[in-house]
């Protein structure tokens, strides 16, 4: 009995780290603008910014996705899931590349909140801080995401005359659900895991400083 709950823990604490997993975490950063600061997409049909959402998904998720998988299958990592710091050298610096190219084409769209240029440019310095940090540990890069996104949405509160506290208390839930959940299921220590949430905490307040 013990042992099967023990095993359906670690299903949810798997599912929760996929469904949260960092390269997701742009995508509902953007859905969450879009649902709480609307009017800040002027200028664009539902279509186009359907078709924004979905160009973010594929260019912050599927492309750096798919290169790790490219790079398992040409047998240059072991596994997808990228369980040594050696692997994730390659996947850093793929990430870095297409969080640098939003946040160029952020700082030239008039038709989008500026809370996303702060947020694309507070992703790409914790992948480039996550990329120097790697060479002395594996640094959590589910704690980096979710902190981050839990800061950015605190720096919208705070930029937009908004009513923000039931999106912040719920980034504050997701947040901690997702540490807890990789503290029971990674290989992480607890080490890893609270650097990765410093740093996606101070890369994003130190983006939204320079931005704004």
């Amino acid at each position: 009995m013990e042992n099967a709950q023990s095993s359906v823990l670690k299903y949810i604490c798997q599912f929760i780290s996929y469904i949260f997993h960092p390269l997701f975490i742009p995508t509902y950063f953007v859905l969450y603008l879009m649902t709480i600061i609307p009017y800040e997409f002027v200028g664009i049909t539902e279509w186009q910014l359907k078709m924004r959402l979905f160009s973010v998904f594929w260019l912050t998720a599927f492309f750096p996705a798919f290169a790790v998988f490219l790079m398992w299958r040409l047998k240059l990592n072991t596994s997808i899931f990228l369980r040594t710091q050696k692997e994730r050298i390659i996947p850093y610096v793929i990430t870095m590349f297409f969080y640098w190219w939003m946040y160029y084409l952020s700082r030239n769209f008039t038709d989008q909140p500026i809370a996303l240029k702060f947020f694309y440019f507070g992703i790409f310095i914790a992948s480039a801080v996550g990329l120097i940090v790697n060479n002395f540990m594996k640094v959590s890069l589910h704690t980096m995401g979710v902190s981050g996104l839990l800061t950015a949405v605190v720096m919208v509160g705070l930029h937009y005359p908004i009513n923000n506290l039931s999106w912040t208390m719920l980034a504050i839930l997701i947040a901690a659900i997702v540490t807890s959940a990789r503290m029971l299921v990674s290989d992480h220590t607890k080490k890893e895991l609270i650097i990765g949430f410093i740093i996606g905490i101070t890369t994003q307040v130190a983006a939204y400083l320079w931005v704004i």
